[in-house]
């Protein structure tokens, strides 16, 4: 009997740790991906083709944990709108599997995990990752009063930019500020298509959302956004002096937003939700574009 009372105990401690992760969405790692990306042009940007590898471990780092901590607070703020969504009913916190102040407790342990990457950043970087901190646990509010928290997203996702010219060069250069903004754009380009996959149930709930605000002409939207943010990384690529090589990533990347085009046609949820998948390979060309111009350079 003991045994068997051990048995069910440790099944237990096995079954809150896997709630512990599926709250920290580490079984979905898109959002790290899409945070990723824009961290990851910034550093090479910054490094001009060659970033520390200390800063790459740490900001690849620091992206896992503040995005596992963002959708920790997300879910906390949500916890009363998740239940009667049917995409999200079956979050920890919705489906009382992991209390809120569980959850507010874990939040803290992740930034304070976090701040101990502080150690190899300079006193400009840790400045700055304060504001980071700030986006990620106001974020989640801003659905309750306006119509586009996509925009706010953005500069939360997109908080790793100026953070990474900060770590690599001490400064932050124009050119930061204009990858900030095409990240933006394209966050707010794959967030109405992710959008769009719940607008039925946000108009039940009450919740805000782009997708609601641009109506009919939510497609024309995320083609809009797309087609800004593809402007201001050429734009990048101008001020970089990357040349073809990089130009051609990003023609790769309006491939895909072509094709994420084709997806939302039919506006069927789960249609829409491949859409949003789809902007990983987005942000993995302008990446791939962004390293092969560089290398073109050495050789």
């Amino acid at each position: 009997m003991a045994a068997r009372g051990e048995g069910a105990v440790q099944a237990s401690g096995w079954a809150r740790l896997g709630a512990y992760m599926r709250l920290m969405r580490l079984h979905r790692p898109i959002g790290s991906l899409l945070l990723l990306w824009p961290t990851l042009w910034a550093l090479w940007l910054a490094g001009r083709g060659h970033p520390r590898p200390v800063l790459v471990v740490v900001f690849v780092a620091g992206v896992f944990i503040m995005r596992s901590a963002g959708c920790v607070i997300n879910d906390y703020a949500d916890r009363d709108f998740d239940p009667h969504v049917w995409r999200t009913r079956e979050r920890p916190i919705a489906s009382g599997e992991v209390g809120p102040r569980a959850a507010l407790v874990l939040f803290a342990g992740l930034c304070l995990l976090a701040a101990m990457l502080a150690v190899w950043l300079n006193t400009f970087t840790i400045e700055l990752a304060f504001g980071a901190v700030v986006l990620a646990a106001s974020y989640p509010f801003f659905k309750r009063f306006t119509s586009l928290p996509q925009v706010y997203l953005g500069l939360a996702f997109g908080w790793g930019i100026p953070m990474a010219f900060a770590a690599e060069t001490g400064h932050i250069p124009p050119v930061a500020w204009v990858l900030l903004a095409a990240n933006v754009a394209w966050t707010v380009a794959y967030d109405t298509a992710y959008a769009m996959a719940d607008r039925d149930d946000d108009l039940k709930i009450g919740v805000k959302s782009s997708a609601i605000l641009f109506g009919r002409w939510d497609r024309a939207m995320v083609a809009l956004s797309h087609a800004i943010a593809l402007g201001l990384l050429y734009q990048v690529g101008v001020m970089a002096h990357l040349g073809p090589v990089y130009d051609a990533g990003l023609g790769l990347a309006l491939g895909f937003a072509l094709y994420e085009q084709r997806l939302l046609r039919d506006r069927r949820p789960v249609d829409c939700f491949r859409a949003f998948l789809n902007n990983n390979w987005f942000g993995g060309s302008v990446f791939v574009g962004l390293v092969a111009a560089y290398l073109g350079r050495s050789l």
